[in-house]
């Protein structure tokens, strides 16, 4: 049985310890908030996700809180064309081996939470910010603001994109601010017209911002996110915005898109940031871990799932502490660096795919939109499904490249 160190409660944070301690191990997660919780609105959750929370005995009850979509939708924001549809339904589900869905963040968070506080090996602490780490012979240290250290075998930095155990480790100061901001707003379902309702991901896309929306909630409410690459410069965090000055960013929305957006209520707004991939995330005993390791932004809806992917396969690396699995023999650093090592290419392909994503499909104008428009409206489902077969499957938890 090994001592590990977790920093940061989140999404992250909190599989982390869950994988590790269904391997045998004991796990001390510090987390700098006073309580934990979690932030946010809806989230989408891609088969891998699934696949991972499965393996550390989560599935079942995020399920349970999950809505299952019927597709994921493109639409041309100013003309409400209907552009590409990806069916997520049996075909999809039989070839991915699990739904995809949506969530709201708390529906993702309470069920890890609650799997954390279920394992007695366990220890989960509050109001404890870290400010960096130390290494001994045979240890790992988490130095904290108010002097006091926290001693293990390993210590992983699950704690951001702003990162204390990243800012040591890899030393590459403040994130990448994108120039694009989101608003977010979660209203009832029974404010939205039954006609504008639809068990699907819609995406109604423009020239240099889009508009998001999807069931949330069991269905009780509607989650919009509309973003707008509009040159921002410095990073904002759930800053409140009128309705009027979010109706105001996107005169252009078709009649369809414009009157979901119109329902949108104290929302609040987020200037996106994501850095650029590294190869080191280990240091000796300490490692990096979501979006402290890979921070990228939403467009590929992936951050939370390779989050997940990555807690799965660090627990399944380091192994049983019965040394029941044979990576077990192996010393706690060179563990790590399979880690490392296995997950940092797929991780970086998500990170570049997610800009990518942004710029082609997302937000193109012009001749670039209509090209966009010709080449995915040209795409039958099933070549749909293979575009994101590397991403959506099980690749995640391979041990071999």
């Amino acid at each position: 049985m090994a001592d590990f160190v977790v920093v940061g409660g989140g999404i992250g944070g909190l599989a982390t310890a869950v994988s590790l301690a269904r391997q045998g191990h004991r796990v001390t997660v510090l987390e700098q908030r006073p309580e934990l919780t979690e932030l946010g609105a809806g989230i989408q959750l891609a088969p891998n996700a699934y696949h991972a929370l499965d393996r550390i005995g989560v599935g079942d009850a995020v399920r349970a809180r999950s809505v299952f979509v019927d597709a994921l939708r493109l639409y041309d924001g100013t003309t409400d064309e209907l552009i590409s549809s990806m069916p997520l339904t049996e075909h999809y589900r039989r070839r991915f081996g699990n739904p995809y869905a949506v969530v709201h963040r708390t529906d993702l968070y309470q069920p890890l939470l609650a799997a954390a506080r279920a394992q007695p090996e366990v220890e989960l602490v509050t109001g404890a910010p870290v400010t960096g780490y130390a290494q001994e012979t045979a240890a790992a240290v988490a130095l904290l603001a108010d002097g006091s250290r926290v001693r293990g075998d390993a210590l992983i930095g699950a704690d951001g994109i702003r990162s204390a155990i990243r800012g040591q480790l890899v030393g590459d100061g403040e994130p990448r601010v994108s120039g694009h901001t989101i608003y977010r707003s979660v209203v009832p379902m029974e404010v939205v017209p039954e006609e504008l309702r639809a068990n699907a991901v819609s995406l109604w896309a423009g020239p240099r911002w889009h508009f998001v929306h999807y069931p949330i909630s069991g269905g009780r409410h509607l989650n919009l996110a509309a973003t707008k690459d509009d040159g921002a410069v410095e990073a904002v965090s759930g800053e409140p915005v009128s309705s009027a000055a979010v109706l105001g960013e996107f005169p252009d929305l078709g009649d369809v898109a414009g009157r979901l957006l119109a329902l949108g209520d104290r929302w609040r707004r987020w200037v996106l940031c994501d850095r650029d991939p590294v190869d080191t995330w280990v240091d000796g005993r300490v490692a990096l871990l979501g979006d402290a390791a890979h921070p990228m932004l939403q467009y590929a809806a992936q951050g939370a799932c390779q989050a997940l992917e990555d807690a799965v396969l660090l627990g399944e690396l380091i192994g049983r502490a019965d040394g029941a699995n044979g990576a077990a023999g192996d010393p706690i650093p060179l563990r790590l660096a399979a880690y490392g090592a296995l997950r940092r290419t797929r991780a970086a392909r998500a990170q570049l795919v997610a800009r990518e994503m942004g710029r082609q499909v997302y937000h193109p104008s012009g001749v670039a939109a209509k090209e966009r428009n010709a080449a995915l409206s040209a795409l039958s489902a099933d070549e749909l499904h293979e575009k994101v077969e590397w991403l959506h499957g099980d690749r995640g938890f391979r041990r071999a490249a």
